[in-house]
């Protein structure tokens, strides 16, 4: 094993040099700019200094791109399940149909060898074919689909520059497609006002379809082909990360930084007015920002943000599930019927809160020296839409609350340690649990069952830069489900394994 990890990680050295070797060009520079590479790991939102001078518009073109070799194993304990039947105990290889009831007279319910997961039942000469829709994928070591990324930055006016991403191939959209983008103001001097010159030398607004500024870990995660600044292979359990139409206002001095910002809580645009039958209708997003961040001193470094994001209604709101790239862990406790495109969320938990939700994030984070300590707390509550009365036939007749908010908490701890004379070298350990209420069984016409679940992942990892644009890093991870029902796929559900990355971003 140890052998097959070395020549891997020196074919995607050498692959990455070369990859490296034909994107690098002189890159324009750009106002108020987060670097994509290196020199954009710990910062967050871009900073009030004006050191690059305005002579022209400038247009600058780069990329993010990704490939893993993927080695992992996972397990379930759960009752075999295909529609109208279900197995009484996981293993038991007995059945009763799915609504309780003894099976018909004269119908067997037995394995078929020859199909994974297969079970084949048996009356007379009737002989019907299923899969377990419990049983997990058959999956080996390989190398999952490379992902890329297209990044295009405009200088348009002094202080004014445009943003636009682009995904080129993503676990998710396998197609080109846009993630966003935004118009980000740090001066006015195009109002020819003194006076707003002096307002804005705090101020920055950025407007557009893009990217939310909740919390601080949305910095830090992996997105498309740009996984660069990620110390990790994957993003938090929950991973709060959705694009929206809208404007954020910040404000920022002596390390104060103060964000508010409202959006129209979707991930597209939508103009329509659903007639629901309590007269509820789509809301916008609200959130903000408050935090603090110094450099002590040279050698000490600390951060504390809080955010808050909410909206009363909407029509499909994706706080949890706005991430149209996809997981870096491929197929992991998904079953036999996974593809690429849809079961691009493997590994991580959305607690469903499609219609009203309020959640905040708390992210501390220390670096002295070479260590770093990157935090999250973050509690969120909210519902569904069956859950707000919409569309549901148990609740009151027109009860916009017919259920209480479902609660979830996550926090996440991350310990890294940077060296080398660039800090081109880091290892660490990274500890995230995630525990929710989640509606079981629920449907337009039934309720469902209330249960609490849980969710822990342990991460050991490290990573090489060998340049500022080239990353090598593997990880080993391991990740449980607990409290899950039987009759859920994730019931006793657990994977580990390790993942190699190699990641190039200019």
């Amino acid at each position: 094993m140890k052998t097959m990890i070395s020549r891997l990680s020196s074919i995607f050295a050498l692959g990455l040099l070369f990859m490296a070797g034909i994107a690098h060009a002189q890159q324009p520079a750009i106002q108020y700019f987060r670097p994509y590479d290196q020199r954009g790991i710990n910062v967050f939102e871009t900073s009030k200094n004006d050191s690059v001078p305005f002579d022209g518009l400038k247009v600058r073109f780069g990329a993010g791109f990704t490939q893993g070799y993927q080695s992992m194993n996972h397990s379930n304990s759960a009752r075999a399940s295909f529609g109208t039947y279900l197995e009484t105990a996981p293993g038991s290889g007995t059945f009763t149909l799915a609504n309780g009831n003894p099976l018909p007279a004269g119908l067997t319910i037995a394995k078929n060898p020859n199909v994974y997961g297969g079970w084949a039942a048996t009356q007379g000469a009737t002989v019907t074919q299923f899969v377990d829709a419990n049983t997990l994928y058959a999956m080996a070591g390989g190398f999952p689909l490379a992902q890329a990324n297209l990044n295009i930055d405009v200088q348009l006016a002094d202080g004014v520059s445009l943003n636009l991403v682009s995904y080129m191939s993503s676990h998710h959209h396998n197609e080109f497609w846009v993630k966003g983008g935004f118009l980000k103001v740090d001066k006015v001097s195009f109002l020819n006002s003194a006076f707003f010159d002096r307002l804005w030398k705090n101020l920055t607004l950025k407007v557009g379809h893009m990217e939310i500024n909740y919390g601080d870990a949305h910095f830090r995660r992996s997105d498309g082909g740009h996984t660069l600044q990620n110390p990790w292979i994957e993003n938090n359990i929950m991973d709060a990360f959705t694009t929206e139409i809208g404007a954020e206002l910040y404000w920022q001095k002596n390390g104060i930084i103060a964000m508010v910002a409202m959006t129209d809580g979707e991930i597209q645009g939508n103009i329509a007015n659903p007639p629901f039958p309590d007269g509820a209708k789509r809301k916008p997003s609200f959130y903000g920002k408050l935090g603090y961040d110094k450099q002590v001193n040279d050698d000490l470094r600390v951060r504390l943000t809080g955010s808050l994001y909410t909206t009363k209604s909407s029509a499909s709101n994706t706080i949890f599930g706005g991430d149209r790239t996809g997981s870096n862990y491929q197929f992991v406790t998904d079953n036999t019927t996974a593809t690429l495109t849809t079961a691009y969320t493997s590994g991580r938990f959305n607690p469903g809160y499609r219609d009203n939700v309020t959640t905040i994030m708390i992210n501390p984070f220390v670096k002295f020296n070479g260590l770093e300590f990157f935090g999250t707390y973050e509690t969120a509550k909210g519902r569904n839409q069956l859950e707000n009365g919409e569309g549901n036939t148990w609740g009151p007749a027109g009860a916009s609350l017919s259920v209480d908010d479902r609660q979830t908490q996550q926090i996440a701890g991350e310990l890294l340690y940077r060296f080398g004379k660039s800090q081109q070298f880091y290892a660490g350990a990274r500890y995230i649990q995630v525990s929710s209420t989640l509606p079981f069984g629920q449907t337009a016409g039934a309720q469902g069952t209330n249960q609490d679940v849980s969710i822990d992942r342990t991460s050991f990892g490290g990573g090489w830069f060998i340049t500022r644009n080239v990353l090598l890093k593997g990880e080993y991870v391991k990740q449980n489900y607990n409290d899950y029902p039987d009759t859920q796929r994730l019931s006793k559900a657990t994977f580990d394994g390790f993942v190699i990355q190699g990641a190039i971003s200019f």
